[in-house]
C-alpha cells in the first residue's frame, strides 16, 4: 500500500540531508563522550581510587542527569527550535568532556560527568525532532534508526580511537584532546543548522508558563502509545548500554579472563552489529508498521537467553563463540529501543513531538541507571560474582514486558483511530 501524503509533509531532499547531517554530528559527538567512560572504567578505578559502587556512580550521575532532563528538553525544542538546543547542549558536554579531563579529584569528576550528561540530554530529542521538520513522515523510522546508527558510530570511534589514545598519549591529553570536536560541531550548527525548511514554519505556540507545561506533559502521557513507546525503549536498551557504557569491559576482562585487547574487539561488535541491524530494522519498521512489536519483543527474549547462557555456563569461562554471539545480540538492543519512538511519533501532533520523544527516551535510561547502579552494589557485596550481578538484567526485562503487553492493544486502537482520521482529513484538502 502506498504511503498517504499528508498536508504540509516536508519535501526532504539534499538541503534537508545537510542540515539534518549537521545537528547528527552533534548528535555523534555526544555518544562519543557519553561512552567514553566505557573504555576508561579500569583506568578511572585506579586515577580515583575507587571501589566498582564508586565508579559506576560515574556513569549513573551522568544518566540521572540525562533521564530527568528529558521531559524539560522535549518542552524546550518544542518551543525554543532546535538550533538554540543543540547549541546550548553542544558548550554542556564540551565544558564537561574538558573538566573530566582534568579534574584532579573524584568529586570535580562526578561534577563533570553531570555536566557531559546534561549537555548530551539535549541532542538526541533535537536530532529527533529536526528530521520530523525536514523530513515526510513516512520517512520518520528510517530516519530515526539513521539518526541511532550515528550514535553507534560515535560508541565506535570511542572505542577504537579513544581508548588508544587513552593508553597511547594518557588520559588528560586523550579527553582534553577530543573536546575540541565539541567546539567544532558548535561552530557549524551556528553556521548552518536551519530549524526547518522554507514555507513549513510551525504555528508559534504562545507563552503560557507552567499551565502550558503541564498540559503539554499530560496530553502527552494520555496517549497510550507514548506509555507503550517509554516501556519498549525501557526493555530493549539497557543490556547493551550497561555493557558499553561501563560493565562490558570489566565483566570480560574480570570474569571471562579476556585480554583488554580481545575485550575491546568484542565491545567493536556489539557497536558494528547495531550500525547493522539498525539499518535493517528501520526498512523493516518503515515498511510494515506491524512489525514493530515482534521485532521489540523477539530482540529482547534473545537477548534474555543469551544472557543467561552466558552467565550460567558450567566452565569457569565462556567459550568465545558465545561471547561473539552475545555481542551480536547485545548491538539489536539499540536499533529495537528506537521502535519506542515509532509508537510514540504517530500518537501525538507535531507541537507535542518533543515532549513525547522525551518521556520515550526517559525509559531506557532510568532501566540503564538502575542496572548499572544494581550491578555496582552486587558486585561489591558478592566479591566480584559477576553471574550474580548481571542477573538483574532479567528483573528489569520482566517488568518490561509485563507493561507492553499491557499497553498494546490500546495503543494499537488509537493508532488505528488516528489514521483513519488523518485520511478523511487528506480527502478533504483542497486541490
Amino acid at each position: 500500500m502506498s504511503a498517504v501524503a499528508i498536508p504540509g509533509d516536508p519535501p526532504g531532499g539534499r538541503r534537508a540531508l545537510a542540515v539534518w547531517g549537521t545537528g547528527v554530528s552533534v548528535y555523534f559527538v555526544a555518544v562519543i563522550f557519553r561512552t567514553s567512560l566505557g573504555v576508561a572504567g579500569l583506568d578511572a578505578a585506579d586515577r580515583f581510587h575507587v571501589n566498582a559502587s564508586a565508579l559506576s556512580t560515574f556513569s549513573i550521575l551522568q544518566l540521572l542527569v540525562y533521564a530527568g532532563m528529558q521531559i524539560p528538553v522535549g518542552l524546550l525544542v518544542d518551543r525554543l527550535g532546535t538550533k538554540k538546543v543543540l547549541a546550548l547542549g553542544a558548550v554542556l558536554f564540551t565544558a564537561g568532556q574538558l573538566g573530566f579531563a582534568f579534574s584532579p579529584s573524584y568529586g570535580t569528576a562526578l561534577a563533570s560527568r553531570a555536566l557531559l550528561g546534561c549537555g548530551d540530554a539535549l541532542t538526541f530529542i533535537s536530532v529527533l525532532r529536526l528530521g520530523s521538520r525536514w523530513f515526510p513522515a513516512r520517512r520518520g523510522p528510517l530516519v530515526a534508526q539513521f539518526a541511532g546508527l550515528v550514535g553507534m558510530a560515535g560508541n565506535l570511534v570511542s572505542t577504537l580511537v579513544l581508548a588508544r589514545l587513552l593508553h597511547g598519549i594518557g588520559w588528560t591529553a586523550a579527553f582534553a584532546g577530543s573536546a575540541a570536536a565539541g567546539a567544532v560541531v558548535l561552530v557549524l550548527v551556528l553556521l548552518f543548522l536551519k530549524d526547518h525548511p522554507e514555507g513549513h514554519e510551525p504555528e508559534p505556540l504562545p507563552h503560557q508558563g507552567a499551565a502550558y507545561v503541564r498540559r503539554q506533559i499530560a496530553a502527552s502521557w494520555r496517549e497510550p502509545g507514548t506509555r507503550l513507546g517509554l516501556w519498549v525503549h525501557f526493555t530493549t536498551q539497557f543490556p547493551a548500554m550497561v555493557f558499553l557504557l561501563l560493565w562490558g569491559l570489566p565483566f570480560l576482562v574480570e570474569a571471562q579472563g579476556l585480554s583488554r585487547a580481545v575485550a575491546g574487539e568484542l565491545l567493536t561488535l556489539v557497536v558494528l552489529s547495531n550500525m547493522v541491524v539498525g539499518l535493517v530494522y528501520g526498512q523493516i519498521v518503515a515498511r510494515h508498521h506491524g512489525a514493530r512489536l515482534p521485532l521489540a519483543l523477539g530482540t529482547v527474549g534473545t537477548t534474555a537467553v543469551l544472557w543467561a547462557a552466558t552467565l550460567a555456563y558450567p566452565g569457569p569461562h565462556a567459550p568465545m563463540w558465545l561471547l561473539i554471539v552475545l555481542c551480536t545480540v547485545l548491538g539489536a538492543c539499540g536499533p529495537a529501543s528506537m521502535i519506542g519512538f515509532d509508537f510514540a511519533r504517530p500518537a501525538n501532533p507535531p507541537e507535542r513531538q518533543g515532549t513525547a520523544s522525551g518521556i520515550t527516551n526517559m525509559g531506557g535510561f532510568v532501566a540503564s541507571m538502575t542496572t548499572l547502579f544494581a550491578i555496582g552494589v552486587l558486585l561489591d557485596a558478592t566479591g566480584d560474582d559477576y553471574s550474580l550481578a548481571f542477573s538483574v538484567v532479567f528483573v528489569l526485562q520482566a517488568a518490561g514486558v509485563s507493561q507492553i503487553l499491557r499497553l498494546r492493544r490500546q495503543a494499537a486502537r488509537r493508532e488505528r483511530e488516528r489514521l483513519v482520521a488523518s485520511r478523511v482529513e487528506t480527502v478533504h484538502v483542497p486541490a
